[in-house]
């Protein structure tokens, strides 16, 4: 069970202002979005759908609205809305109407970024795997087959939003909508045919005639109507502005931490510096922040991109469990509350910029009939300044932004952290440390007899699972023609993971990271004097989400050798191949309940050297509605499911920069009510994985069952790389 307990309460009571559009008339001037002939300073959170369940949208949308924010922005994410060409998929996690509509009915207004390239460290930037293979097609340029499958999309949605009412025009919360996602990144790679496809893109998203504004992140040379807007941590400082005097100035991504990796560090932002650049934003003329993510939730199943964790934006002002963040959320709820009293004069008053001292200055939005309002900032990081605005002496904290919003009296100060700190406690409900409660099935080594499809060449990876699976197996055998003596197995890889056999016999493995695009793998083997197998497991963990001509991306092995001392080495490269995608285990579904018969189950063993076993338990559903996760650190490598639902990766044995294992956790989620719950692993104990309550789901008994695959077995906090 996870909760946060609170080491210091303080109870902050302000004023937040909510909007709710009724057949609203969204426009804009230089100064903001203008809804129903008002203009509005507006602060943003973003919440992914996918990265939660429906049962918790309404608590997190609630929690957004409290913290004083007033519109919820979200990606739409075409792999998973359309898995095949015109196979389309709105239900559970994926039913963005159902997520919009909650919106609505809690009062605040959506920001819908169609994309459809989205990032977002979703695998292969939400882009569907079936694309790859449609003839002459190349990604986010002006081709013409890429671009008649995203019009066809990005119509579905907007036609999808129209036929429920969503949009403002209508009466719905939609006032805003994005098409692409940071082009400028990669548009001078396409010379020519960059511009052309930002102009087309532009062009198609505001002829679908939505009633609302467009706008293009990361793009200085977005058409009009297509307002520009700024990513990143510090748009404050870095923004230079939108590209015509008539549109407003807009941050659609206000990174609250940072998306983590396996083997990296996890970043942390504070409350403080997120404020500072918030303030300071607003008071260069900014009026719409959105926070990325205000709760990022988790990468359930395969949906994370190369090398993500299974958790996103734990430390955004609500945790992956939906659970407040302090002093972040709080401390955020008062900037709104401070930005809003004041926000009449910032935006009919008059600004003008005045020097206070070499490092300090104000910001003065000033009416004509008096209203008044001051950003005081001291941009020195390590002193607090003394300084004098109207006649009258004002202490600024270092590195901080005081509030006037009568030009006289401070009433926040990004420095100053009212909220009280709490910290995230986790209570122990179940322990599976005893071995006898536990089954396991070891997956099938393939050989190259085995397997149905061959190639006299090294066949690329993505291409070969079109994200079906993480896993692709490649095998061959091999007869020395003469004794090699000591002979070495090098191979060469471009995906992230490989585990190599000979004569189906373990003979170790090896990854790469996030930062590292290839790695070699290099093991001594035995061989026989007759045939030998030699059988190579790739593994990705998600597909790449980033980069131009990301069609043409090469994943797999590169190059395989057996060196022999004696006689030199025998190069793979043009030989005869046999592959097999995926794992036995995933193609006979035994993750499912339904399909557990399919494979005979044995007492689990204890071992340090089972890679590629699968291990199942039954248990009891823990009590009470508080979230729920699984324990993993004693894990190795894999997947894990619940009651068939795939609860995400885990790679507890992957060592950071300082060589330390990753912890883990895997989520779980709120229930109310006694379910069965079905629970597939790979490995031994569990790392903490969270585990929404709603996967809990089967007979109305209080029995669960888990499921994991594990590449690597650790048992005993053992591991093998």
């Amino acid at each position: 069970m996870l909760h946060w307990v609170y080491w210091v309460v303080v109870v902050v009571v302000a004023g937040v202002a909510t909007f709710k559009a009724r057949g609203a008339q969204v426009t804009y001037d230089g100064r903001s979005l203008i809804i129903d002939g008002h203009r509005k300073i507006l602060f943003s959170g973003s919440i992914h759908y996918p990265r939660s369940t429906p049962q918790m949208w309404a608590s997190l949308i609630a929690k957004a609205k409290e913290g004083g924010v007033d519109v919820i922005q979200t990606y739409v994410f075409w792999n998973r809305h359309e898995p095949q060409p015109g196979q389309y998929d709105f239900n559970g996690r994926y039913d963005l109407v159902k997520f919009i509509k909650e919106i609505q009915a809690q009062g605040l207004y959506a920001c819908l970024r169609i994309g459809p390239f989205i990032e977002s460290e979703w695998s292969y930037g939400g882009l569907p795997f079936w694309l790859h293979d449609v003839p002459g097609i190349v990604y986010r340029t002006d081709n013409e087959p890429f671009k008649i499958y995203m019009q066809n999309f990005t119509t579905k949605i907007v036609n999808l939003m129209k036929s429920e009412g969503l949009y403002a025009s209508q009466g719905g919360p939609i006032i805003l909508s994005q098409i692409e996602n940071e082009y400028q990144n990669i548009e001078a790679a396409f010379n020519e045919k960059g511009p052309s496809y930002v102009r087309w893109a532009a062009k198609m998203a505001v002829e679908l005639q939505t009633g609302v504004p467009w706008v293009m992140c990361k793009q200085s040379d977005a058409p009009d109507p297509v307002i520009n807007t700024c990513n990143g941590m510090r748009c404050g400082q870095t923004f230079t502005g939108p590209n015509s005097p008539n549109k407003p100035s807009m941050w659609t991504e206000n990174w609250t931490s940072f998306y983590e990796v396996f083997g990296g560090e996890t970043y942390l932002r504070s409350a403080e510096d997120i404020a500072f650049h918030v303030a300071l934003f607003i008071a260069r003329n900014g009026s719409y922040v959105n926070y990325y993510m205000y709760h990022g939730g988790t990468n359930f199943g395969r949906a994370s991109s190369a090398y993500i964790k299974t958790s996103y934006y734990d430390q955004a002002p609500l945790d992956e469990y939906g659970l407040i963040r302090q002093p972040k959320w709080g401390h955020l709820k008062e900037l709104h509350a401070a930005i809003t009293l004041c926000s009449t004069p910032l935006l009919n008053g008059v600004q003008s910029n005045i020097s206070l001292g070499q490092l300090q200055e104000a910001y003065v939005f000033q009416e004509e009939m008096g209203g008044c309002v001051a950003f005081l900032v001291n941009n020195d990081e390590g002193n607090n300044s003394t300084v004098l605005f109207q006649n009258v002496s004002i202490e600024l904290l270092p590195k901080s932004i005081s509030i006037l919003p009568d030009c006289k009296n401070v009433i926040f100060n990004t420095a100053k952290v009212n909220t009280g700190y709490n910290e995230r406690i986790t209570t122990s409900s179940q322990s599976f440390d005893a071995v006898d409660r536990w089954e396991e099935y070891k997956d099938a080594i393939p050989n190259f007899l085995d397997t149905s499809l061959k190639s006299n060449m090294i066949l690329e990876h993505m291409n070969m699972t079109k994200d079906e699976s993480d896993y692709l197996w490649y095998t061959f055998r091999f007869q020395p023609n003469s004794s090699c003596t000591e002979p070495l197995l090098h191979i060469e890889s471009l995906a992230h993971a490989v585990h190599a056999f000979v004569n189906n016999i373990y003979v170790g493995a090896t990854h790469g990271s996030h930062d590292m695009k290839g790695f070699t793998f290099k093991s001594p083997i035995s061989l026989n004097n007759e045939m030998n197998n030699i059988s190579i497991l790739s593994v990705m963990v998600g597909f790449p989400d980033s980069g131009a001509y990301l069609e043409s991306r090469f994943a797999g092995l590169t190059r395989v050798e057996i060196q022999c001392t004696e006689k030199g080495i025998y190069d793979f490269a043009n030989y005869t191949w046999g592959y097999q995608v995926g794992l036995s285990g995933e193609k006979l579904q035994i993750y499912k309940e339904e399909n557990l018969s399919n494979v005979e189950w044995r007492k689990t063993e204890i071992s340090t050297n089972q890679p590629l076993t699968w291990y199942k338990i039954v248990f009891n559903t823990p009590s009470g509605d508080d979230p729920v996760a699984l324990n993993l650190s004693t894990m190795g490598k894999g997947e894990a499911w619940v009651n068939g639902q795939s609860i995400g990766r885990y790679w507890v044995s992957f060592h950071n920069s300082k060589g330390i294992l990753h912890k883990h956790w895997c989520k779980v989620n709120n229930m109310h009510a006694k379910l069965r719950f079905s629970f597939i692993l790979k490995g031994l104990s569990l790392n903490f994985f969270y585990k929404p309550w709603s996967y809990l789901l089967g007979s109305s008994q209080p029995i669960d069952q888990g499921i994991i695959i594990d590449n690597v077995s650790i048992y005993l906090a053992t591991c093998l790389f």
